[in-house]
């Protein structure tokens, strides 16, 4: 017994001891659910956090288009972008589609107009006046417009595809006159030119006005990619279409008007789903009209159905008539300055009646808050002159005081639907000094 005893104490010294485990050795690991799908969760070793699909029950089609979404739409869609995002994706890649198969056509009727098989010569000048040169002139004239593209990114975008199609345009028909081949080549890539700068120049102001999260980049990348994928999906059209129905010049021509005309359809469609916040002209003026109409300011995703693409410089009536840019000394009679001065002493506006319209000319530091301002003014100064047949002077410094009676809540109601009123693109530089 006693040996038994003694050989049992043996075995148990030489177990091996098991050692302790640091806790923060243990895998971290665990299993989250959504959408019928699963997925485990664990920190690796090297504290790199590892993913794995468990149990996937969605059915193929529902895998096919959220994979499709997660590829070519920002992380978080549709809580992460602001309204409109799907219906200017949807006319973007309709642009792109029929703007690529444009380009295929247009450069298949230069290769015609060119001849098969130029000279070297010939190439040589052909290259250098179709892109090192002509485009180079529109790129360069187009860039001294970029502070009126700031003001009015829409119409710059929409204007961009007109021209991009005006200058494609030149390119289908050149076969028709091929001893004019370097002058309409060259001027359809001087249009293109101006195209490419201003399609570039307002690409950023659109992509902001979706970015709710502060994911600009992921916006960017993801609208970039949409862009490439039917660009290249066009490409594909237009090699088909080129070898089929527009094998002919009639066909080219039918078919590139079809094309040309979806063409600046989506792009103008893009821009109606655009939500842009930062005050201009027209914007200032609809903000103002509105809120005298209903009492209320419309959002940046209301607003944005109602403003003129084409003719944004347009005065509207029911905000007083309002245009802004015109110099101090051509908008304002010299006898008028300093009264007007002397009506406005803190502000940094002046605002000048005229028969069809009221011209506002701002200070060179104003912003937004100082452009509604004067607008309110100009508006109710304009109501009132309908009806009383008081002196203009009376009725501006009536306007006045009712403007400052009213704009403390109607500035919170502006910024409280997001309206950005640090600044004022009015996009003219013509501005004055006290």
């Amino acid at each position: 017994m006693q040996f038994l005893q003694e050989k049992v104490k043996l075995i148990k010294k030489e177990e091996p001891v098991m050692a302790k485990k640091n806790p923060e050795d243990i895998p971290v690991c665990w299993f989250e659910n959504s959408d019928s799908v699963s997925h485990r969760f664990h920190f690796e070793p090297d504290g790199h956090l590892s993913m794995k699909v468990v149990d996937d029950a969605r059915p193929v089609p529902q895998k096919m288009v959220e994979s499709f979404l997660n590829k070519f739409f920002p992380s978080g869609y549709p809580y992460s972008v602001n309204e409109g995002y799907l219906r200017y994706t949807q006319f973007r890649a309709l642009q792109h589609l029929s703007s690529a198969a444009l380009s295929v056509l247009s450069t298949q009727s230069l290769l015609f107009a060119a001849g098969l098989r130029p000279t070297p010569a010939q190439a040589t000048v052909v290259r250098w006046i179709l892109k090192d040169g002509m485009q180079h002139v529109g790129k360069l004239i187009c860039s001294n417009l970029g502070a009126r593209m700031d003001s009015e990114p829409k119409r710059w975008r929409v204007l961009a595809d007109v021209l991009y199609d005006i200058g494609t345009g030149l390119e289908l028909v050149s076969p028709l006159c091929p001893h004019l081949f370097l002058e309409m080549a060259g001027l359809g890539n001087f249009a293109k030119g101006m195209a490419t700068v201003a399609a570039r120049a307002t690409r950023l102001p659109i992509y902001s006005s979706f970015a709710k999260e502060g994911n600009l980049s992921d916006i960017f990348a993801k609208g970039e990619a949409i862009s490439t994928l039917f660009n290249v999906a066009g490409i594909g059209i237009g090699i088909q279409l080129s070898s089929t129905i527009c094998s002919s010049m009639e066909g080219k021509l039918v078919v590139g008007s079809i094309l040309s005309v979806v063409h600046v359809y989506s792009v103008v469609e893009q821009m109606r789903g655009v939500p842009i916040n930062t005050l201009n002209p027209q914007r200032t003026a609809l903000i103002v009209a509105n809120f005298l109409k209903t009492g209320k300011v419309p959002s940046p995703a209301d607003l944005r159905f109602q403003e003129n693409l084409l003719f944004p410089e347009r005065p509207i009536q029911e905000a007083g008539n309002v245009k802004v840019g015109r110099a101090l000394h051509k908008a304002v009679k010299p006898s008028e300055v300093q009264k007007l001065k002397e009506v406005f002493v803190e502000e940094k506006f002046l605002l000048s009646h005229g028969k069809s319209c009221t011209d506002m000319v701002l200070e060179h530091d104003a912003t937004g808050e100082d452009a509604l301002r004067g607008w309110l003014v100009a508006a109710y100064a304009k109501s009132m002159k309908n009806m009383y047949n008081d002196p203009d002077d009376m009725i501006l410094q009536d306007a006045y005081d009712r403007m400052n009676d009213v704009f403390s809540p109607f500035l919170s109601q502006v910024q409280a639907k997001g309206w950005y009123t640090d600044r004022f693109l009015d996009g003219t530089g013509t501005r004055f000094a006290r």
